[in-house]
């Protein structure tokens, strides 16, 4: 009876000393979170640069009709770089399809790649994007410097760049959007006007 009570005292102790512990890490995680600064889509310094006017083009889209980058427009314009081939770009196509309804009072989605024609065609087919304009134009992509995938173009409705940037999640997508909605060119440049205020 003896050897019981010590042993059941012994894991009491341990449970509370773990109790302990899990409170203190919460802590110290919950602290940690607040001082890392959000992060945003990874921004590139190649192609037209932030606040500039992005080059006028004309394109036709694989889905029908053509569409006009740079020139001013009642919407903003979200231009997203993907692949068939690209698996990440595919996973933020559901993203996409819901921000199209959700953001489309003042935003307009479209998709933009190169290469084969016949390959998009299926892709579109077979991702159910019918309803996005999607280009092809090899000229775009040079325009903007894109050199890897998935990439995303905010212009506003002068077709000025308001934010680009490398995006891996939908997160990504929506820190784009903060350019629209704050007024700064991305996440980063919030952090950084708010750390030399405060």
């Amino acid at each position: 009876m003896g050897i019981l009570h010590v042993v059941v005292a012994v894991i009491a102790v341990a449970v509370i000393g773990l109790i302990i512990v899990s409170v203190a890490m919460a802590r110290q995680i919950g602290i940690l979170l607040e001082r890392i600064s959000p992060v945003g889509a990874m921004i590139n310094d190649s192609g037209p640069k932030l606040g500039e006017v992005s080059p006028e083009m004309t394109i036709p889209s694989l889905t029908g009709g053509s569409v006009t980058i740079g020139r001013a427009d009642p919407k903003s314009t979200l231009i997203f770089f993907l692949s068939p081939g690209c698996p990440v770009c595919k996973k933020l196509l559901p993203s996409l399809k819901e921000m199209q309804i959700s953001e489309g009072n003042w935003l307009k989605i479209y998709l933009a790649s190169d290469g084969d024609e016949a390959k998009h065609r299926k892709f579109i087919q077979d991702q159910k994007l019918e309803n996005f304009p999607y280009i092809l134009s090899e000229p775009l992509g040079q325009s903007y410097k894109v050199a890897r995938l998935p990439f995303a173009v905010l212009l506003d409705e002068q077709g000025v760049v308001k934010s680009k940037g490398l995006v891996n999640s939908r997160e990504q997508i929506e820190s784009i959007f903060n350019a629209h909605e704050t007024g700064y060119m991305s996440i980063q440049d919030l952090a950084e006007k708010n750390a030399v205020i405060n």
